[in-house]
């Protein structure tokens, strides 16, 4: 079968790794150490909202687990584009000291969830917010069906700074499996926690 797959083209894609998000820590050292960019303390997930109670009952499961105790500040948004941001922040003093930590669990809890109820298809990308000391944004951008990352820095508008974005992705690609098909990278601008 594997043959006959090559001949024709043909490659079995990639498999979601949401362990993948664990890396990111390490890969916010590497960032600040190579570019300068220290975790904003926000981050979000974004999916096609389905129809029915069984996806209404997982998303409120999501944001009951969230908010439960000391969690992070939860937000939830519709795009233009239809597509449903769960959106979280972690304190102020968390993301100055450069710790992601709580925040990528987080994220993962969210992905786990939605993946665990069956709505995995639905899922599009999680992202980690970035500033450096210019005030210019980054975010890491996670595919859930790719199962890799790719750096997103929009300088305003509808325009994106490429060149940080290559050096970003040429400086974590030993902490992070960045995605090869530069035509994936796509913008997420206004993306809520950017």
């Amino acid at each position: 079968m594997g043959f006959l797959r090559a001949l024709l083209g043909r490659s079995k894609p990639a498999q979601p790794d949401l362990d993948a998000l664990f890396r990111l820590p390490s890969a916010a050292v590497t960032l600040q150490a190579t570019a300068g960019f220290t975790p904003s303390g926000s981050g979000s997930v974004s999916f096609r909202a389905a129809e029915g109670t069984a996806f209404a009952q997982t998303e409120q499961q999501v944001v009951e687990l969230l908010t439960a105790g000391q969690g992070p500040e939860v937000e939830v948004r519709t795009d233009e584009y239809n597509y449903t941001w769960i959106v979280l922040g972690v304190e102020a003093g968390a993301a100055a000291n450069g710790d992601i930590s709580g925040l990528v669990t987080d994220l993962h809890a969210v992905n786990s969830t939605l993946e665990s109820g069956g709505f995995g298809p639905s899922l599009l990308c999680s992202l980690v917010g970035f500033v450096d000391d210019r005030a210019r944004s980054l975010a890491l951008v996670y595919l859930y069906k790719r199962g890799t990352f790719y750096p997103f820095a929009p300088v305003g508008g509808q325009r994106r700074d490429n060149a940080v974005e290559l050096q970003v992705a040429a400086a974590l690609e030993q902490d992070l499996p960045i995605e090869q098909d530069k035509s994936r990278w796509f913008p997420v601008y206004g993306a809520p926690g950017l």
